[in-house]
């Protein structure tokens, strides 16, 4: 048996959660994600925010884990073969998936975020029938020298009992004399360091986080784009995560943990904001064109579906608006004429690129 170099403590952790430090970065956490969920809500069809924003924390998150693919593919994947996607598509598709199966189930459940809502989550993004580990063996390593840094809890029963413990914390409103931010923070920490699963952990604890952020009313739907704070930080994130367990959860390391988490709520929150700013207005101003070129093949499910499917075809069209293949033909080929999309070809099949919001994710991924 693998020895277990640090002992999970019962949440919450007995240290001092309102330092001055820690004050401060929460006032700052806590405005720019109101500003955030109140820019959010002044989005026509929040159907746009959850499809486009889950694609683009499903890809930041996946780089996480060295899973690399392009807007390109992940927009392309929507409407191609899974069979003719390549590996890291595949991954990153099913990791929005994942997420939007568990928004749903939190709906579904009446806001309760459960144990088998995470193995659901964790089998539709590894498209297993498995769930919490149960054989022993697991150890976490340093990437460089390949040492033993952690060992998680190793028997069936011991994941078993941690992660009950932890669904009570995550759902029980016992303490709340606790910020909200500060419990994601302790929750993602005990998550991963649970590690339950036999692999998936990292993302499916990404998607804890901003499932409690809905479930804690923090968000109204899951647009927090936290992991591309931690794709820019990741050496930090493992460093710190690390670090408290390496001081068995003492004060200095667990503040640096929770400040880190805040900060990244905070920068990612704005970032998201600017992309929700740029959906918003570039909605606005394809609007006044389509009414003003095209007044009589303007709809507001038309726009919608150029903001939901950023890659749009023929069939998306016919699906969303409920008219015939020729109509869905002819409104393509005007928006096209007059510069809305972008017509490509794949095979023998044509889709169409709302370049502007393409653009718009590129802006955000390089970092403008």
């Amino acid at each position: 048996m693998l020895k277990q170099t640090y002992v999970l403590p019962p949440l919450p952790p007995k240290i001092d959660l309102d330092t001055v430090p820690i004050l401060k970065a929460l006032a700052n956490a806590n405005r720019a994600l109101a500003e955030l969920k109140g820019r959010a809500a002044t989005i026509p069809n929040q159907g746009i925010l959850i499809d486009t924003l889950t694609l683009q924390e499903a890809k930041a998150s996946s780089e996480i884990e060295s899973i690399v693919t392009t807007q390109d593919e992940l927009f392309q994947a929507d409407f191609t073969l899974e069979a003719d996607q390549s590996a890291s598509a595949k991954e990153v598709t099913r990791y929005r998936d994942s997420l939007k199966h568990g928004h749903k189930a939190l709906k579904n459940t009446g806001g309760i975020i459960s144990n088998n809502t995470l193995i659901e989550m964790y089998r539709a993004l590894k498209l297993r029938q498995d769930g919490f580990r149960t054989i022993p063996g697991t150890a976490l390593k340093n990437d460089t020298t390949g040492e033993i840094i952690y060992v998680p809890p190793q028997t069936g029963e011991e994941v078993i009992r941690h992660m009950g413990d932890l669904e009570k914390f995550v759902n029980n409103d016992a303490h709340k004399d606790i910020d909200p931010l500060i419990k994601m923070a302790l929750i993602h920490h005990q998550f991963e360091s649970i590690h339950p699963f036999p692999d998936g952990n990292g993302r499916i604890g990404r998607i804890l986080n901003v499932l409690y952020l809905v479930q804690t009313g923090l968000l109204d739907i899951p647009v927090l784009y936290l992991s591309r704070h931690i794709t820019k930080n990741k050496a930090a994130y493992y460093h710190l995560l690390q670090a408290v367990r390496n001081s068995n959860g003492a004060q200095k390391e667990w503040e640096e943990w929770i400040l880190y988490i805040l900060s990244g709520v905070t920068d990612t929150a704005k970032t998201t904001l600017n992309l929700v700013e740029g959906i918003r207005s570039q909605m606005a101003e394809k609007k006044q064109r389509m009414r003003s070129d095209l007044p009589k093949l303007y709809s507001q499910d038309l726009l919608n579906n150029l903001f939901r499917h950023p890659y749009t075809r023929i069939e998306f069209i016919v699906s969303d608006l409920g008219v015939t293949r020729q109509t869905a033909a002819k409104y393509l080929d005007q928006l096209n004429s007059l510069g809305f999309v972008e017509k490509h070809t794949s095979g023998r099949n044509n889709y169409y690129i709302n370049t502007d919001l393409v653009r718009l994710f590129f802006s955000v991924s390089d970092g403008q």
